[in-house]
């Protein structure tokens, strides 16, 4: 069993389309390839990610720092340090977070790696199929935008 000290695991950071964050990639740093955990941080006005639901892929959040809001369709709720969160595979249901608040706010994710998932973005139609290692991303008429190797939660 590796252990991964505090601060040694791989490190993804973006400025992507919800804003800056920062990840720590418990998961891969740990070779682990059944589930992905990591830790990501949202600094004030950012947010994990836009709407989104998972076809075939379980996922959850554990907040550890901080306060998030949980947008999933239509209701908003606050979730502070020891809130879980779950979202079952499957269920058409948008959901992210963001981070509202005027401090940074981190939280683990865990989520199912099975290798094939299919992603659906109500707000604009969009999707994104995974498949053999590969993301591809498609807008609402289905045109192929772009690609990108998968490597999991």
């Amino acid at each position: 069993m590796p252990l991964i000290p505090q601060g040694t695991s791989r490190i993804d950071h973006g400025d992507g389309v919800c804003g800056p964050y920062t990840a720590a990639l418990l998961s891969d740093t740990g070779g682990l390839t059944q589930f992905g955990a990591f830790i990501e941080t949202l600094p004030p006005g950012s947010a994990s990610s836009t709407l989104h639901w998972h076809a075939q892929e379980d996922e959850m959040v554990h907040i550890l720092t901080g306060t998030v809001t949980l947008i999933e369709g239509d209701m908003q709720t606050a979730m502070h340090p020891g809130d879980t969160a779950c979202f079952q595979a499957g269920i058409p249901v948008g959901h992210c977070l963001r981070n509202d608040s005027d401090a940074p706010a981190s939280y683990m994710v865990i989520g199912t790696r099975s290798g094939r998932d299919d992603v659906t973005y109500p707000l604009t139609g969009d999707t994104l199929t995974i498949r053999d290692g590969i993301k591809t991303y498609r807008d609402a008429d289905g045109t192929i935008t772009h690609t990108a190797p998968y490597h999991g939660a």
